[in-house]
């Protein structure tokens, strides 16, 4: 395929989309900040931090200068939200006027309360893509069978991302709501938290599945009270996703609300572990009450989070407003 193509971060996602991407083009170049892991990546094929046991595809060229993405045709943003705007900032007067710039981050900027699709308009246009799936990193990079969706308002753009992306076990739709797929990205994480504080606490199966019920119809309601479509809510970034972070272990939003229904709370800056639903979560409350939305799902994350009241208390509350 003659496309250039670029991979910012270097971490568990960015490796493993990469790994996919470099089935299909001749060469990628994944732009990483530590020099150490990028001359590992080069000299060793391996990306030793995230996947010592997993050989990456030779046409993988790492590099830590941005100047190298110069040429290319897509770039994919596989980075927190907190790095979006400074990494957009590099990008802007380096790369091609009609570059496709595609989003899988799954956070949301705060006071701002911008997606990370509303930043990229403020450095580019509003043709870029964003992507969203029931996709764990670890599997992808095992190629094991994965689907997601992409979107952008460009179809021209979703076609050329999805080309680059599909393989035979990697597999991609389509979707046409590029608003919806952004929340689902969000608000998946704010659910993972939901039914992990439940889960820390000990709450009963029947009670647990009746929150996450509760979430799934939040969430349709938020999207469409925010112009999105509910029918994204039944796709693979909006059901399959949400039950996926909601109901693993290997999701680390599910495990950061066990934590905190067990009231053990931990030093994030410390562990260099970024939780997108946290950092969300004072965004979509505010989003919630500008906009007149009761979501109890996202009140009991809050009060958890944010308030530090008792998940006792919080589910005792949310509990009361069941029905």
């Amino acid at each position: 395929m003659d496309l250039n193509v670029g991979v910012i971060g270097a971490g568990a996602l960015g490796t493993a989309i990469s790994q996919q991407i470099s089935e299909n083009i001749s060469e990628l170049i994944l732009l990483l900040r530590n020099k150490e892991l990028c001359d590992d990546i080069n000299n060793l094929g391996y990306n030793t931090q995230y996947y010592p046991n997993s050989k990456l595809n030779d046409n993988i060229k790492a590099t830590i200068d941005i100047n190298d993405l110069s040429d290319c045709d897509i770039i994919f943003l596989a980075i927190p939200s907190s790095a979006f705007r400074k990494t957009l900032e590099d990008l802007k007067p380096i790369v091609k006027k009609d570059v496709i710039i595609v989003t899988t981050a799954k956070g949301i900027e705060y006071p701002s309360l911008k997606t990370m699709g509303k930043i990229i308009e403020e450095y580019f246009d509003d043709n870029y893509v964003a992507l969203s799936g029931p996709n764990f990193a670890s599997e992808i990079m095992l190629n094991l069978p994965t689907v997601t969706n992409i979107a952008s308002k460009s179809y021209e753009n979703s076609l050329k991302v999805k080309k680059v992306l599909t393989t035979k076990q990697f597999k991609v739709k389509i979707i046409d709501d590029i608003c919806g797929i952004e929340l689902c990205g969000i608000l998946k994480n704010i659910n993972a938290i939901a039914n992990g504080i439940c889960e820390g606490m000990n709450v009963n199966e029947n009670a647990r599945f009746g929150i996450l019920t509760r979430g799934f119809k939040d969430t349709i309601m938020i999207i469409e009270a925010m112009g999105g479509k509910s029918e994204t809510v039944h796709e693979y970034c909006g059901f399959g996703d949400l039950i996926l972070t909601s109901t693993s272990h290997e999701s680390r939003n599910h495990t950061l609300g066990i934590l905190y229904g067990q009231r053990l709370i931990i030093d994030e800056n410390a562990s260099g572990i970024v939780f997108e639903g946290k950092n969300s979560i004072k965004a979509i409350k505010e989003i919630c009450s500008n906009n007149n939305i009761r979501s109890g799902t996202v009140n009991f994350v809050y009060d958890v989070i944010i308030k530090k009241i008792t998940p006792t208390k919080a589910f005792n509350k949310l509990w009361e407003n069941i029905e």
